[in-house]
């Protein structure tokens, strides 16, 4: 039971989080792009990549780890100890 409930919550937070990043960086891109410096656009720009990849990146990271915690077998016993 736990594991179900750990898998919707963490589909509900993953899909919250991509939305989020989503809608931020539509935000973003509507500003950057009413910049009217060139140089200003081109920095607005550059760091608006870099958000779009530390955002998107890590809700993939954030998924996965969770996804492994969630579904992970048993850890295997220490090699050398007991066999029963």
């Amino acid at each position: 039971m736990k594991r179900i409930l750990a898998s919707v919550l963490t589909t509900i937070l993953i899909v919250a989080m991509t939305l989020a990043a989503m809608f931020t960086l539509v935000r973003a891109t509507i500003r950057v792009t009413s910049i009217p410096s060139p140089l200003q656009r081109a920095v607005a720009i550059a760091a608006e990549l870099f958000l779009g990849v530390v955002l998107l990146l890590g809700t993939v990271w954030l998924a996965t780890h969770l996804a492994v915690r969630i579904f992970a077998g048993k850890e295997s016993p220490t090699p050398g100890g007991p066999l029963g």
